[in-house]
């Protein structure tokens, strides 16, 4: 098993929906970097849920992963701003993953203590410039996470 982050603006898709929807398609991704790291992801692999563009941003949840390689649909799509004129169905630029809501945390583990917890070589999130959606944790990085949200 292996540990991702996923980002999200709550105002897009929270961990509040996700838990009220129980799954969803975790689409829109249109970075290839992060393509390439939901590429890699396998079912039962776990993901925190880490709420962005927000007053005190962090990590308020985990999700599984339940399905991989799926053709994110969004990219077909005129209509949406995750349109890409170059995909097309017979040759889809852009995959995804589907998540299904696991744990909502008591509390929000901050980005302000994400970034007093790991260096940058630890974890993507704290790289300057970094804006990746979508980014591995390592499996000694996970438990600490996990142990910062069991002393909160």
């Amino acid at each position: 098993m292996n540990y991702w982050l996923l980002k999200s603006e709550p105002k897009t898709y929270s961990i509040e929906m996700l838990q009220s929807e129980g799954q969803t398609l975790w689409d829109g991704v249109r970075n290839y970097q992060a393509r390439n790291f939901l590429r890699a992801m396998q079912p039962d692999d776990l993901a925190f849920f880490y709420h962005s563009n927000v007053p005190c941003p962090g990590i308020v949840g985990l999700t599984t992963i339940v399905a991989n390689n799926r053709v994110d649909p969004t990219q077909f799509d005129a209509q949406n701003p995750y349109y890409d004129p170059k995909a097309t169905r017979q040759s889809p630029r852009w995959y995804t993953v589907i998540v299904a809501f696991r744990e909502l945390f008591p509390q929000l583990v901050s980005l302000k203590t994400l970034k007093q917890e790991f260096n940058e070589e630890e974890i993507y999130l704290n790289r300057r410039g970094n804006r990746l959606s979508v980014m591995p944790i390592s499996h000694e990085v996970a438990t600490r996470i996990f142990n910062l949200i069991s002393l909160g």
